[in-house]
């Protein structure tokens, strides 16, 4: 399993964007991959997910504001953030499994037990 870190994190004003980058210490092509976040006294949730074919899924919350993408020949995986609220302020992890069959946020969070130190996103109003 890959090791995987995250950065982009900061704090900026409602309406705002961000833009997350999560890279991976090894090869991504086959890894269902995508972002959590966790505000304060909160449970982890779901922001968006990525298959290894390319096929996303968005949060309800996020649909039309959020992008994520990866580049395979950079390991990458990123979370393009715009229209923020103050809503989206959390701490956001990115998270990868093998792709076996499909890809969701159920078969991330059932597989994935590496979640790392995350990048902070603040917004204010």
């Amino acid at each position: 399993q890959v090791q995987l870190v995250e950065s982009g994190g900061g704090s900026v004003q409602a309406g705002g964007s961000l833009r997350l980058s999560c890279i991976a210490s090894g090869s991504i092509s086959t890894y269902c991959m995508g972002w959590f976040r966790q505000a304060p006294e909160k449970e982890r949730e779901e922001v968006a997910i990525i298959g290894a074919g390319g096929g996303t899924i968005y949060a309800n919350s996020v649909k039309g504001r959020f992008t994520i993408s990866r580049d395979k020949s950079l390991n990458a995986l990123y979370l393009q953030m715009n229209s923020l609220k103050p809503e989206d302020t959390a701490m956001y992890y990115c998270a990868a499994v093998i792709q076996n069959t499909y890809c969701s946020s159920v078969v991330i969070t059932a597989h994935y037990n590496s979640w790392g130190q995350g990048t902070q996103v603040t917004v204010s109003s």
